[in-house]
């Protein structure tokens, strides 16, 4: 049996970094009213002729620095962005280009907020069926491009940044009774989990595109639908995850979500029965960077140590679409 191993992590924010009084200057709101919502303190916008390509490679960059993979050993990179550079080619194909990769393949996956972990779930199922053994996986967003300014119920909340990891196809070991080898023990990929539901697709769309108005478009978000639908969702996907495993909420030694709302993961965790301490919160620091938000704050908990060798990860996510989704790691 082949499993997806992560063999290292990275991640990057724009030098720019807007903090809550900064955007109060310019738009009906306080610091007070932001964090009281959300728990945001600040976040990172691109500058002027960066794009979401160039987090990304940024990302994707340290993400091999930290995996010790060079580029000439990956087979496939996946991006997950729902804010690419253009309409078409892809990002990923513009991050292959940066990085100098020559051989494989290069594709956007689009799952908004839950991109991220679609996209582990196609590099994990890639690396399963043997058509790829090392995979670079990566979120990148630029959200900034396409906030409504006057909304201010949207605009405070949403940042720009990427985050990476690298994975690479390893033998699972084989189960034996009484030596506690097998499934649930080894290192990797034990399993994800994807949905989604297009009834609700007006809970938080863009405005905009290629084939209806031929513009960006702007975010539109119904936020006390989505946070109901978030909280109910999220706590479903990770028993979900659980049971397929033959694990107990228990067993989880790290909670890393979706980056949204403080609110959202505080209600989820609490739904859980888990402690705060095992729940990654990044969030005020970055805000919500859509399918850059897991790979952030996973970078963030393992680059401080939080995350070791071992320890049994649950992301999870969900974004527009409605889409919802988990991925269960041993670390």
């Amino acid at each position: 049996m082949i499993r997806s191993e992560i063999l290292g992590c990275g991640s990057y924010l724009p030098e720019r970094c807007v903090t809550n009084d900064e955007l109060a200057k310019t738009v009906d709101t306080s610091d007070e009213w932001i964090r009281s919502r959300s728990g945001i303190a600040q976040r990172h916008f691109a500058a002027e002729g960066e794009y979401t390509s160039d987090l990304a490679y940024v990302a994707a960059t340290r993400a091999l620095e930290h995996a010790g993979v060079d580029v000439s050993e990956l087979d496939l990179i996946v991006c997950a962005t729902a804010t690419p550079d253009n309409t078409f080619p892809s990002t990923a194909t513009k991050v292959q280009q940066k990085l100098g990769m020559t051989k494989g393949a290069a594709f956007d996956v689009q799952a908004v907020c839950s991109g991220f972990v679609y996209g582990l779930a196609v590099a994990d199922n890639f690396i399963k069926c043997g058509q790829a053994k090392t995979v670079l996986l990566i979120g990148a967003e630029t959200f900034s491009r396409i906030l409504d300014w006057t909304d201010r119920s949207t605009c405070v909340l949403f940042g720009d940044g990427a985050g990476a990891i690298v994975m690479r196809a390893m033998e699972e070991q084989p189960e034996v009774p009484g030596n506690g080898a097998g499934h649930n023990s080894g290192r990797g990929v034990l399993s994800t989990h994807i949905h989604s539901d297009g009834s609700h697709y007006d809970m938080l769309y863009v405005d905009g595109g290629p084939s209806t108005t031929q513009t960006v478009g702007h975010l539109r978000m119904n936020g006390r639908e989505v946070f109901r639908h978030a909280v109910t969702n999220l706590a479903s996907i990770v028993d979900e995850a659980l049971d397929a495993n033959g694990l107990e909420r228990s067993d989880l030694d790290w909670l890393v979500p979706h980056q949204a709302n403080k609110r959202i993961i505080d209600s989820t965790a609490r739904k859980l029965g888990m402690n705060a301490d095992n729940v990654v919160l990044t969030v005020e620091k970055h805000a919500n960077t859509s399918a850059a938000s897991i790979p952030l704050a996973l970078d963030s908990a393992v680059k401080d140590g939080r995350i070791k060798r071992g320890d049994l990860i649950l992301l999870e996510a969900m974004g527009g679409g409605l889409t919802w989704g988990a991925g269960l790691v041993r670390w």
